[in-house]
């Protein structure tokens, strides 16, 4: 069974004008007017606020779960605080970068609820195209999903009460309360393109390793550096320009291809698992109705890895290219200017007799690049 478009998550659209309502609740995330004078410190806390006030958006309605979208989107603000806490670690107090634990724990209790969610939207689309007598048979799959449902859900409410995930929140409403930061005065114009940089090493590392024959753990691999690669460049798409806006369209297409590969593949074995369980107590009806909707995922998995080297062709072309012209622009151009702020105190400290700001101190080691 094909996931629908919407049980994926949702992107941004790179014109808020054109956004889907789905989409549109994620817009809020991506970092408005940023000020190029920032410190990366700066942006990191107020990416965080950002984020945590769509969580408080989302998660009553996760709670109720009347509506599927709100998990979804809980989920999502839920990765994306993952994803800053991970970009801005030496920008930001121990106690944030030690929440990551419980980040990753929450994503988890999440995603299992968020998964069931998936497959009933999957079995309904599916089902809805098939004549009545064999919608009937569809019918002790779906109750059997609806019990793992409420299963899944009574977990993640406790989940979400439990005393860490209370203590996550607290840590995550006081980011920047004390002005605590590691590496503070480093501008986010120099900081940010340099991660943007590392993580397109690390995602073109990651699809020159896939084969023929590579498994679901490696595709997964360049599915979750994708992501990581878009995140830290719609955190700085303000600052970046048109080239990150270009790229991140070619981004979310690889996304999209390797999304639908994943969900396929996870469709086929969620299948195969409860076709194999003897306390499901499906009807061989059922049962037999199961095995063409695994033959489409055996498909579907095939058709995403055919189009997979077209998508990523598209991102690390002309898009990428331009990315980095922008980004070695921006690094330039800090260099430049803190080269005349360094004259400047030069000039102030001569005229008054009093010592250089590096008269006090040796000189820093050059900054040297991260191997590839």
């Amino acid at each position: 069974m094909k996931i629908p478009n919407a049980a994926r998550e949702a992107e941004p659209a790179a014109n808020p004008a054109e956004a889907t309502p789905a989409a549109a609740a994620v817009l809020t995330t991506v970092q408005p007017n940023l000020d190029l004078s920032m410190t990366a410190h700066a942006v990191a806390v107020a990416e965080l606020r950002r984020l945590l006030a769509a969580w408080r958006r989302h998660e009553p309605g996760a709670r109720l779960g009347q509506d599927a979208e709100e998990l979804h989107q809980l989920r999502v603000t839920t990765r994306r605080i993952d994803a800053t806490l991970g970009l801005f670690k030496r920008q930001l107090p121990r106690a944030l970068v030690q929440a990551r634990k419980t980040t990753k724990a929450v994503l988890r209790t999440l995603g299992t609820a968020r998964d069931i969610d998936v497959q009933l939207a999957e079995l309904a689309q599916y089902t809805a195209r098939l004549p009545e007598q064999e919608r009937t048979a569809a019918e002790p799959l779906r109750a059997y999903l609806d019990n793992e449902r409420t299963r899944a859900r009574a977990r993640m409410v406790r989940a979400l009460d439990s005393e860490p995930t209370r203590r996550w929140l607290e840590t995550l409403s006081l980011a920047g309360a004390e002005g605590a930061e590691v590496d503070g005065a480093e501008r986010a114009l120099v900081v940010m393109p340099e991660r943007v940089r590392r993580r397109f090493r690390k995602l073109r590392k990651s699809v020159a390793k896939l084969r023929a024959k590579s498994s679901m753990e490696d595709y997964h691999l360049v599915r979750r550096r994708a992501k990581q690669l878009r995140y830290a460049t719609e955190c700085g798409a303000n600052m970046f320009g048109k080239p990150a806006e270009d790229l991140l369209r070619a981004l979310r297409r690889l996304q999209d291809r390797l999304g639908a590969h994943q969900d396929a593949y996870m469709a086929q074995n969620r299948l195969a698992v409860i076709a194999a369980d003897p306390s499901s107590g499906l009807p061989p009806a059922t049962l037999f109705l199961m095995g063409r909707p695994a033959e489409h995922n055996v498909r579907v998995t095939q058709e995403a890895r055919d189009t997979l080297t077209r998508s990523w062709r598209k991102v690390r072309g002309k898009r990428w290219r331009a990315l980095r012209a922008r980004l070695a622009e921006l690094r330039d151009g800090a260099a430049a200017a803190n080269g005349a702020a360094l004259t400047s105190a030069e000039a102030e400290a001569a005229e008054t007799g009093a010592a250089t700001p590096l008269a006090s101190h040796p000189p820093e080691p050059e900054n040297r690049p991260v191997k590839h």
